[in-house]
């Protein structure tokens, strides 16, 4: 099956690029040239993967980010910026993004980081299927999550730290073990205590994340 993928941005020369360098590596290519119109197309087009601007002008990428997780649209997202401090990497993945690449990018690594988000949420970093501990099971490959019977809405990255926790149930995770396999160790070590705050939010009681004090996360009853 063909990768569908949603470029927004409001540069029509990077958004024309973008196009026709994605089509040729075969990926099902739409675009948007502006918050509201990626709103729109993500509904009306069910995108595996979203290419998102972040400086745009009415709503900016953020917002759109935060708008689509809201409507608890799990498509990996990945952020494009001109702006690379720890803060606007941070607010970027608090809005719902699952990568944050900066600009000017080369576009191999951009091809390379796109066919890492599908693989995590196409067949679940290896096709795990169901992952359950308790009364919580994750379907892997289609990232839904529920906990004794109520669905749990996630994102991305929420849902492969929780397949990454439910893989190691009873042992440690360490933060950087998290940061190298969700994160491509592209990210701050608190952005790991961030999501497991996020998840511990969703699952909700009793909880099941424990902390390691100094190490890491366990999943344990």
């Amino acid at each position: 099956m063909v990768d569908r993928v949603l470029v927004v941005d409001d540069d029509p020369p990077l958004r024309r690029m973008l196009a026709r360098t994605l089509t040729a590596e075969g990926y099902e290519v739409f675009v948007a040239a502006d918050g509201g119109a990626a709103l729109a197309e993500a509904e009306r087009t069910a995108p595996d993967v979203i290419v998102l601007d972040v400086a745009m002008p009415g709503l900016d990428g953020l917002t759109v980010a935060r708008r689509l997780r809201g409507k608890g649209l799990p498509t990996p997202i990945l952020m494009l910026t001109a702006r690379d401090a720890v803060p606007d990497r941070v607010a970027g993945l608090e809005a719902g993004a699952d990568d944050y690449l900066i600009k000017p990018f080369a576009v191999q690594e951009l091809i390379a980081r796109l066919r890492a988000l599908t693989r995590r949420g196409g067949d679940g970093a290896g096709g795990a299927g169901l992952r359950s501990y308790g009364d919580l099971t994750l379907d892997v490959a289609g990232r839904r999550a529920s906990r004794a019977g109520r669905a749990l809405e996630l994102t991305g990255r929420e849902a492969a730290l929780l397949e990454l926790l439910l893989r190691e149930s009873g042992r440690l995770v360490t933060r950087e073990r998290a940061l190298e396999e969700i994160w491509d160790g592209a990210a701050e070590p608190n952005v790991v205590d961030r999501y497991v705050t996020r998840l511990r939010r969703k699952l909700g009681s009793p909880p099941l994340i424990k902390t390691v004090r100094g190490s890491g996360f366990t999943l344990r009853a």
